[in-house]
């Protein structure tokens, strides 16, 4: 016969199963070496910033990314790549790291997350803290000029940009500045990418936070990490093709699992 559930217990099934996974996913934290995280636009839209695939409010939603984010269009209309980045970047230097972002820094500061390996170009990581963090889509922190190949720090081009609507220019040539995102079209920088390959290989956890888990190369670090012999932690609201592979998926809000999973840690 089964007990009875304690006075003041309403947790349904689901809930239970939840609870269950979120201390498993602690314990295998708490047990581990070497955990890495990787995260994708999900662990930002608690911080107001959308993602690219949600239907009415994904950043892809009315556009064609070809167009305004390939590296061909940047070349061709700059100013159109400009006028689709402003709201998104106007988002981006107002919003504030969430639970999930925070979550990850305490992670790191108590010595157990190697590392951060983002898709994302908004920097809350940094701003929450992570200290160890790959950008493998590239960064805003800088921009380079595509006639002379100057370089400069992006964040004075991004607020005049903000302000005015202009395309930035080159101090130098007055060729147009472009932020050091990766495009559709670009290479990843291989450095990070290399890095981020190295971490992959040599976690015995990795946390997948808020990824579709749908872009290459990234999509494949998860396997990466499992042909390697770490366990696989997948917390998405929506499934992802490496779902089947994880030791523990919990299809919730990143920013109230998380929190909840690095609370246990302790």
């Amino acid at each position: 016969m089964q007990t009875p559930p304690a006075p003041g217990w309403n947790f349904s099934p689901a809930e239970m199963l939840e609870n269950d996974k979120i201390a498993h996913a602690a314990d295998l934290i708490r047990a581990s070496t070497r955990v890495v995280a990787l995260t994708g636009a999900g662990i930002s839209t608690p911080s107001g910033i959308p993602d690219f695939r949600s239907p009415q409010s994904g950043i892809w939603e009315n556009v064609d990314p070809f167009v305004v984010a390939s590296i061909d269009g940047f070349i061709r209309d700059p100013q159109a790549f400009y006028n689709w980045l402003r709201p998104l970047a106007a988002l981006a230097a107002q919003a504030a790291p969430n639970a999930a972002h925070d979550a990850l820094a305490a992670l790191e500061a108590r010595g157990k997350l190697r590392a951060v390996i983002t898709q994302n170009i908004d920097e809350l990581h940094q701003r929450a803290g992570s200290r160890h963090v790959l950008p493998v889509h590239g960064t805003l922190q800088f921009a380079t000029c595509i006639v002379c190949g100057n370089s400069t720090e992006g964040a004075p081009l991004v607020q005049k940009f903000l302000a005015d609507g202009a395309v930035p220019r080159c101090k130098i040539c007055g060729g147009v500045m472009k932020p050091d995102v990766v495009l559709f079209g670009e290479l990843l920088p291989f450095e990070v990418l290399e890095q981020a390959e190295a971490e992959a290989k040599n976690c015995d956890v990795l946390i997948v936070a808020g990824s579709s888990l749908e872009v290459a190369p990234a999509c494949d670090l998860p396997l990466v990490a499992k042909n390697a012999g770490a366990k696989i932690i997948i917390v998405n609201k929506s499934k992802t093709p490496v779902d089947r592979h994880a030791e523990i998926v919990l299809h919730q809000d990143v920013a109230v699992a998380l929190p909840r999973i690095v609370e246990l840690v302790k």
